[in-house]
């Protein structure tokens, strides 16, 4: 008798412990769900900083002309009037040399007739 009352409390503990580790609402059930909460909230702050930043993006556009300046220049490579482009390619990465500066801005000059010296004279 004693021992089978000792086997009926080992398999009601067996089966409660397969209710909590395993059924559903069971301890594997709840640690798959905070692992996929966390992964949904990185991915939320992700989503967020990309909202900030569009719009910010979108306010620069809506009131800012620098905004349209810099997209205008950068996408479609427009220049402004009375400026002239200069591309200046650079090396390669693996060469020792530095790329030359862009000069952008300079717009060019007409040269200067030399003044007349005196041995010209």
């Amino acid at each position: 008798m004693k021992r089978l009352s000792i086997a009926i409390l080992l398999l009601l503990l067996l089966l409660l412990q397969y209710r909590l580790w395993f059924a559903e609402g069971g301890l594997l059930t709840v640690w798959h769900l905070s692992s996929a909460v966390a992964t949904q909230k990185k991915q939320n702050e992700q989503l967020t900083e990309r909202n900030h930043a569009l719009e910010g993006e979108v306010r620069d556009l809506k009131h800012g002309l620098a905004a349209i300046e810099e997209r205008a220049r950068t996408e479609l490579g427009m220049v402004k009037k009375d400026e002239t482009f200069f591309e200046v390619i650079g090396t390669p990465k693996n060469s020792s040399h530095t790329p030359l500066p862009s000069f952008a801005n300079i717009s060019p000059q007409t040269p200067q007739p030399a003044a007349p010296t005196a041995a010209g004279k």
